[in-house]
């Protein structure tokens, strides 16, 4: 017997929801924004969003905006409060973050109180050493049916892309921190 799609607030039928598994990666801007927009989009028809923001622990514009959207979506930071600087060495509290950060995005993802799942910055960790792939990967075999799960960060390993239904790789052609522009309030943090 077929499911029955779900009923919507203006009482038309909804497609049956499929759960998917979105990888951002590459050199290029924009792979935290086009999770965030994604968790924006999906806030304006009544789906919650997790993210877990991996080596972060900075305010920032999303953490400010999301608490406006409290209701809908969820950020939780897995990172000391100081900009972590990738050749720098990292301390067992990095380590201690990302592990559990790891956890309670399983936590959320399992608790099927959200639609979306974002692990926000995963792949840098994962490139970083302070996570194992073999973790990341088994929390993708976890991943009930209906939650989007989207991975972002520069450096997505083969395993990663291979186990994704969709990978977009932001290309860098021109940016202004070439000219010595930093992060500006409101557009980069």
């Amino acid at each position: 017997m077929k499911a029955r799609p779900e009923a919507t607030r203006t009482g038309r039928q909804a497609e049956s929801w499929r759960g998917y598994i979105q990888v951002y990666t590459g050199e290029g801007k924009g792979k935290t924004t086009a999770a965030l927009g994604l968790a924006l989009r999906a806030a304006g028809h009544g789906f919650r969003t997790y993210i877990g923001q991996f080596l972060k622990g900075q305010p920032s514009g999303e953490i400010l905006a999301a608490r406006k959207l409290s209701t809908l979506i969820t950020v939780e930071q897995f990172g000391r409060k100081k900009f972590l600087k990738v050749t720098a060495d990292f301390e067992e509290e990095d380590y201690r973050l990302a592990e559990a950060g790891l956890k309670k995005c399983l936590k959320a993802m399992l608790s099927r109180q959200y639609r979306i799942v974002v692990l926000d910055e995963i792949n840098v960790a994962l490139n970083l050493g302070l996570l194992k792939e073999k973790q990341v990967l088994e929390f993708l075999d976890r991943k009930p049916e209906e939650v989007e799960v989207i991975l972002t960060g520069r450096y997505a390993p083969e395993s990663i892309l291979a186990r994704a239904d969709l990978v977009t790789e932001m290309v860098c052609r021109k940016h202004y921190y070439d000219s010595g522009v930093r992060a500006r309030k409101g557009i980069e943090k």
